[in-house]
């Protein structure tokens, strides 16, 4: 037999006002913690050539050209005629920075260009250290989606390619010149050899001269002494 006075109409509407009030919570309570998961973390926006160890990251600073990086924005911050320009590339100028290689330090405030003069103090020591971790050769599952930046992997594969003819160059300038010096080298065999040949021959000259003398100064000396003795029978 089922109650239908109104105290227990009170209770039961009460009951179910409190479980929905516990659901509706509960789902607001997940949505917040989502949005301040997804806030803190921006894994995802990092790009490849990122340093590792960073679950969040608003800015990078680069020492090596004293310029920056929006990670969330992905665009490059630099300074040109006294104005910071923002950009999704680098400009000419920096065609040879090592976006893999070069050194990043992460920066999680608004605006750090505007304090440019503090960060290219503090982190002056940096520049040209090629010791840091980045994304892209890191197994952390973490960095499984990380944002691939076409435009960078396509400066460094130009710049990979640049250094390969450079060095493949300079490997036949190399042989070039070891060529040039090994000619150099039996050239210098050779006039040794013609030089040692004219030695040689000035002694072989200067001996048969010598011995031709010989007679002559015998005959000079024996003419000399004969001399001298009809001298002394004369008086």
């Amino acid at each position: 037999m089922v109650c239908v006075c109104g105290t227990c109409k009170t209770r039961y509407t009460m009951k179910k006002f409190i479980f929905t009030a516990v659901v509706l919570f509960s789902c607001l309570a997940f949505k917040v913690a989502s949005a301040q998961i997804s806030i803190g973390l921006n894994i995802g926006s990092q790009p490849d050539w990122g340093p590792v160890g960073y679950d969040h990251a608003d800015y990078y600073y680069m020492p090596d050209i004293d310029a920056y990086y929006d990670v969330p924005a992905h665009q490059y911050i630099y300074l040109e005629n006294n104005v910071w320009i923002h950009a999704g590339y680098l400009p000419a100028r920096y065609d040879n920075y090592d976006l893999y290689g070069g050194y990043k330090v992460v920066l999680n405030e608004r605006n750090p260009w505007l304090n440019d003069r503090i960060y290219r103090t503090r982190y002056y020591g940096y520049r040209g250290r090629h010791d840091q971790a980045i994304i892209r050769n890191s197994h952390d599952a973490r960095y499984r989606n990380h944002y691939n930046d076409a435009r960078a992997q396509q400066r460094f594969n130009q710049r990979a390619r640049s250094q390969n003819n450079r060095t493949h160059q300079l490997n036949q300038r190399q042989h070039q010149q070891n060529a040039r010096a090994q000619h150099l080298n039996q050239r210098s065999r050779q006039v040794s050899a013609r030089s040692r040949q004219v030695n040689r021959r000035a002694q072989h000259v200067t001996r048969a001269a010598h011995r031709q003398s010989r007679p002559a100064q015998h005959a000079s000396h024996g003419a000399a002494h004969g001399h001298g003795k009809g001298n002394d029978k004369r008086k």
